[in-house]
């Protein structure tokens, strides 16, 4: 009987399929729930909004702009796909954030599948839900930054290759390795070398240490660098043809100088990334080191036996010592990992439901109970006692008290009743009950989002867009709000040399523009006939009121300093500086030179 409509395969069929569909439902539900029911924050969300939003609007896809001024941070798959979804949905905050959702949902899709290959069903459930409801993934999936994108496209060229090695010389051995050379690409195009470099360094790692060189081939090696080729060069050689700094930047400066040197500013200690993975597991922290340890049962002796499962291994290890040598660390770098951690706790916790052991589940459920209760008690501090936390004022922790208590309510009971429930009713019991609590925390979580985001610039931004005319000049004050941009539909000038984002050095057409000037050349054009609005955060007023004054104090008491320069005064401490104000919300003015 052909095996293709045979009934053991035509009810395989039916579970893959029913699976993936209950997955999906239950993690989209989770993942879209009030995605637009927010603003955009800054300054991640709202440069992330803005580039795509300019390139709809010039029409250019090679270079990347924000505030009208080259930015080559990074390749632009991700800025594409979000510029398809703002010219589908509109620009809004759904269409931003629906791109990092999409790409959490297909990763714990994509976890499932290599798992149940992998493993069996009960595996393939497990590790899409324990990569579904870590801390780490599902904060990362609700924010429009390029990580979450490049850690599934890397995930599923490493899976790729795990289970292209499996197959015999065929057909499906032949997709999966151009599924693989595909998602090396399309991850090169997301953030650049490393999508290639990282992912193919992990292959060979494995394939060296662990001697598996005989099921690689055939690996298409010639016709997969083609269509590798064929992806990830042509938006390189245009961007490199038509910016003549691209060169440096890019590939200079964002892959090696970042990585070697302090130069972005982003440094951590090397142990930086551990309590990120600690944290980021988050409910399923306590299993991981039993099913790492699972997973290399026969230690070294066995390595060859045990290869696949060392390979998960590997691909985890490897990432995490490279970023963690890496001069530049923040927390959702290490998001690739989280794929293999996902399915080697997922294996391990299939093995224990199997054999309904709940004594194997003690441990993790003590640290489960654990890290429960501290999560709880943080919430209600931080939510009680703002001025603990810097950046959180009063009166955002009193809205934030209902949701924290309700969170802290969920961790509690979920930490005593879990391992009750391990003990009394078995696994499946104490995993539900893990489970049950993950959903309910993160449900929580995403429903206060509103009130955890920071005051941005929105509501002046559309002020702007509904009375300004096209002669009209916009300004930020001493630094770029990212987000006013992307809801204003326009560029602005900046005053001052704080700029965040913006690398005036690559572009020597908006150096000229006139757009970006010192508070001296301000006054100037704030006094003339034309009409200019200026957008200041209120905290930078006095700061830079304050950091004048300490500069004169300093000026008339060292006879050396007063033979320099004076330095220039800030536009709002000159007696000639006289504003309209049009609008403000709790962190932000809009200011005008005409009533």
């Amino acid at each position: 009987m052909d095996p293709v409509t045979s009934p053991t395969a035509a009810t395989e069929g039916a579970s893959w399929r029913r699976d993936l569909l209950l997955l999906a439902l239950a993690f989209g539900a989770l993942y879209f729930f009030r995605l637009g029911s927010y603003p955009l924050s800054n300054p991640d969300e709202g440069r992330n909004a803005e580039i795509p939003r300019e390139m709809l609007a010039t029409g250019d896809f090679i270079t990347p702009r924000l505030d009208g001024v080259n930015y080559f941070e990074k390749p632009p798959l991700v800025y594409w796909l979000t510029a398809a979804s703002e010219k589908l949905l509109g620009l809004n905050e759904w269409a931003v954030r629906v791109v990092p959702a999409a790409f959490a949902l297909w990763g714990v899709l994509l976890t499932y599948g290599a798992a149940r290959r992998l493993h069996g069903r009960n595996a393939g459930v497990l590790s899409a839900v324990v990569l579904g409801t870590s801390l780490l993934w599902f904060v990362i999936g609700h924010i429009p930054i390029l990580d979450m994108a490049v850690s599934v496209l890397m995930a599923r060229a490493l899976f790729c290759f795990l289970l292209g090695l499996r197959e015999p010389p065929g057909k499906l051995r032949r997709t999966l390795f151009y599924k693989l050379y595909v998602s090396m690409a399309l991850a090169t195009l997301t953030k650049g070398l490393m999508g290639f470099l990282v992912t193919g360094a992990v292959m060979f790692l494995w394939l060296l240490v662990f001697d598996q060189w005989k099921r690689l081939r055939p690996l298409y090696l010639p016709t997969g660098a083609l269509l590798f080729l064929a992806i990830a060069l042509p938006w390189h050689v245009l961007a490199a043809l038509h910016n003549e700094t691209w060169v440096h930047r890019y590939i200079v400066f964002e892959h090696f100088e970042r990585f070697l040197t302090t130069a972005a500013s982003r440094t951590g200690p090397w142990y930086y990334f551990i309590g990120i993975v600690i944290a980021g597991m988050i409910p399923w922290t306590g299993f991981l080191w039993p099913a790492v340890r699972d997973a290399m049962r026969g230690g070294w002796a066995r390595r060859r036996e045990n290869a696949d499962a060392w390979f998960l291994v590997t691909w985890a290890a490897f990432i995490f010592c490279f970023f963690s040598i890496s001069k530049s660390k923040l927390p959702p770098y290490i998001l690739p990992i989280f794929p293999a951690l996902a399915v080697l706790i997922g294996a391990w916790l299939a093995k224990v439901l199997e054999q309904n052991a709940a004594a194997r589940l003690r441990a993790g459920l003590g640290i489960f109970s654990f890290l429960c209760g501290l999560l709880a008690v943080a919430l209600c501090v931080v939510v009680v006692r703002p001025t603990l936390v810097r950046g959180l004022d009063p009166a955002q922790a009193l809205a934030l008290q209902p949701p924290a208590f309700t969170m802290a309510a969920v961790l509690l009971l979920g930490g005593i009743f879990t391992p009750w429930l391990a003990r009394v009713r078995g696994v499946r019991a104490g995993l539900g009950g893990v489970i049950v609590t993950a959903g309910l925390f993160l449900a929580t979580l995403q429903w206060a989002a509103p009130d955890i985001q920071k005051t941005g610039t929105k509501e002046l931004a559309l002020y702007v867009k509904a009375h300004a005319q096209p002669g009209d000049r916009v300004f930020h004050c001493y630094d770029f709000y990212q987000d006013f941009t992307f809801y204003a539909e326009r560029v602005v000038g900046v005053v001052g040399s704080n700029r965040a984002e913006l690398e005036l050095i690559e572009d020597a057409e908006a150096r000229a523009s006139g757009r970006f000037i010192s508070d001296t050349e301000l006054l100037g054009q704030w006094l003339g006939p034309g009409r200019i609005f200026l957008v200041v955060q209120k905290r930078k007023i006095e700061e830079a009121k304050a950091g004048y004054a300490l500069a004169m104090e300093l000026r008339e008491k060292n006879p050396a300093a007063a033979r320099e320069p004076a330095p220039e005064r800030p536009v709002f401490a000159d007696p000639a500086f006289h504003y309209q104000l049009l609008a403000q919300n709790e962190d932000y003015y809009l200011l005008c030179n005409q009533p």
